[in-house]
């Protein structure tokens, strides 16, 4: 996908730090951040009472056997670990919580973004693929508000605290475990510029491959008509082997860190036994300051290996964001500053002047298109597949938008018109209808969820949707499936058709809108498209001729073209490629 494909140099201007990740993501909720950072360093003192007081212990309440200071001692230190419980508690409620709900509102952010976006990025992205965008690239923020870059920040002050104690304690074995320590950090940093890109990547393939297989779930019936299981499934084992490569990467940059921090760690721990015993024998060192020593570096060590898991949780997380961020920064649709005209009081009439249009460069589809569609008329597109029909409805819908030339709306340029305001007084019937699950009452009430039930009751009856619906036990409440798949075509055409009625729109694209029909179906329809476009700017694209008899302009469309133009009457008479398609539908 070209649009997920990025150039070396837009990576590098589209990488998310974690400077630009704390201005936008962690400074608006710096209080939150900021009642995790109290609340770990409340955890972190009172974790210190313990090695501390073990000190204590044997140096001093073991050898002069002083009871009442060790019950003394062992409250202290239930206190402390109570106080550790409550914190970590009230971490993972303020901190986690306050991350999820992030993370709902990025998810809520991204499908905006997409739904702003133009028909064109649709039309190279998979659906699948963009699920995966916006459900999963922002989870990673939960590391960022949640407890993982609290417990970095806090495991750093742990760690340089435990630090300046030790080199109190005793200098030369802390510069011993310090040297080895030191390394680890400097290999884990390593691993993580490694890693982040992977991490990208899995995104990526992650998205490529969901996105096939919601295809492959969608498509389940031309699958097994063509006998095609063994072909998909290859396909999407393919594509798992893509994940488990990337992942492999990533284990194994994750498991040189793992080894490193095991040696090391056992080095300086080795060293500490040596350093340690040689100073006990010498009579140097008690054997209290000695367990306080070994405890102390037990908490300096475990923040570091810590920090470590949770500096890759922050490694994906920012690759996360590094999609999400790409993604918003793609302009939208109404992002453009010419478009300052509101439409107000539409008419509806559409004026192609000059127009050409090109899916591709050098190869165009339309070639100086020039016509006229009067307020309340009906214009029929017809012509051979791939002459430009389609291509004329989708910009007149302005679902796409003129290479050249220009297109106007009650003598506006449509290019300087705000979308949402021509939008409202669109209505489009599609030749594949779109049908969301849910009821038939869901559907047809999706433009105007709010329509009253007589608004709802003269849809469906101008639609002839009724028709069916009276014969169905749960009538407008039957489940239709997914896609409408438990209906017929022709059912679902006429669905389409009440949806549109209702919607009430002054424009009308009607796009092989009764393709699907049997001929009983058709004349229904027929009836119900007369109510429909009475008084509205209607575009239909027909390959049923018959169907257009009574429209005011016919243009015949080829190869981009408009190779003829006037009405039934005066097409036939011309004896043309009008004359030519009619009659030769008129003998089959």
């Amino acid at each position: 996908m070209e649009h997920f494909k990025d150039s070396k140099k837009s990576k590098i201007k589209q990488k998310v730090t974690l400077k630009q990740a704390f201005k936008t993501i962690i400074w608006p909720r710096r209080n939150i951040v900021f009642l995790g950072l109290v609340l770990i360093i409340i955890r972190s003192l009172s974790g210190f009472v313990l090695p501390l007081k073990s000190k204590v212990l044997l140096d001093e309440v073991i050898p002069n056997k002083d009871f009442r200071q060790l019950y003394i001692l062992i409250l202290v230190v239930i206190g402390a670990i109570l106080l550790q419980a409550i914190t970590s508690f009230l971490l993972t409620k303020v901190l986690s919580i306050q991350a999820q709900h992030l993370i709902s509102e990025l998810r809520a952010q991204v499908q905006k973004k997409v739904l702003s976006l133009p028909i064109s990025f649709f039309d190279n992205t998979k659906s699948g693929a963009l699920v995966s965008r916006i459900m999963t690239d922002v989870e990673g923020v939960r590391n960022l508000i949640g407890t993982g870059l609290v417990q970095l920040i806090g495991g750093s002050f742990t760690a340089i605290i435990t630090l300046v104690i030790l080199i109190k304690m005793n200098v030369w074995m802390t510069l011993f475990t310090f040297v080895p320590l030191s390394i680890f950090g400097i290999i884990a940093l390593k691993s993580f510029k490694y890693i982040r890109p992977i991490f990208r990547a899995r995104g990526k393939i992650n998205a490529e491959v969901k996105g096939r297989l919601t295809e492959t779930l969608g498509g389940i019936r031309v699958i097994k008509a063509f006998n095609a299981e063994n072909q998909e499934t290859e396909v999407f084992e393919k594509g798992v082997a893509d994940i488990f490569k990337n992942v492999k990467k990533s284990m194994t940059a994750t498991a040189i860190m793992t080894s490193s921090s095991t040696f090391l760690i056992g080095l300086a721990t080795t060293g500490v036994m040596g350093i340690g015993g040689y100073y006990m024998i010498q009579g140097t060192m008690t054997f209290g300051d000695f367990i306080q020593f070994t405890f102390l570096l037990a908490f300096m060590v475990a923040p570091i290996v810590q920090m470590s898991n949770i500096g890759s949780q922050l490694t994906e997380a920012l690759a996360g964001l590094d999609r999400t961020e790409e993604l918003m920064n793609m302009p939208a649709e109404e992002d453009n500053e010419e478009r300052t005209i509101v439409l107000q009081n539409l008419k509806g009439e559409i004026v192609f002047d000059d127009v050409s249009f090109a899916y591709q460069e050098g190869k165009e589809v339309l070639n100086n298109i020039n016509f006229k569609v009067p307020s309340g008329s009906v214009t029929a597109l017809v012509g051979s597949s791939g002459s430009g029909k389609s291509t004329i409805a989708g910009l007149s819908a302005t679902f796409l938008n003129p290479k050249s030339g220009t297109i106007t709306i009650d003598n506006q340029d449509m290019s300087k018109v705000q979308l949402s305001s021509y939008r409202k007084n669109l209505g489009v019937v599609l030749q594949d209808e779109f049908l969301f699950e849910g009821t038939i009452r869901d559907n047809i009430l999706f433009p105007r969820p709010n329509a009253s039930e007589t608004e709802l009751q003269n849809a469906v009856k101008a639609a002839y949707v009724n028709e069916f619906t009276d014969r169905f036990d749960d009538g407008l409440e039957t489940l239709i499936g997914e896609r409408g798949v438990k209906l017929s075509g022709g059912q679902r055409q006429r669905l389409a058709i009440a949806r549109a009625i209702l919607a009430d729109p002054k424009i009308i694209i009607l796009d092989e809108a009764t393709s699907s029909l049997d001929t009983e179906s058709e004349s229904l329809i027929q009836q119900s498209l007369s109510v429909l476009i009475k008084d509205r700017t209607t575009i239909v694209i027909a390959h049923r001729l018959s169907t257009i008899k009574r429209a005011d302009q016919i243009l015949v469309i080829e190869s981009g073209n408009i190779a003829e133009r006037g009405t039934h009457d005066e097409l036939i008479a011309a004896k043309g490629r009008y004359f030519d398609l009619y009659t030769y539908q008129s003998k089959i």
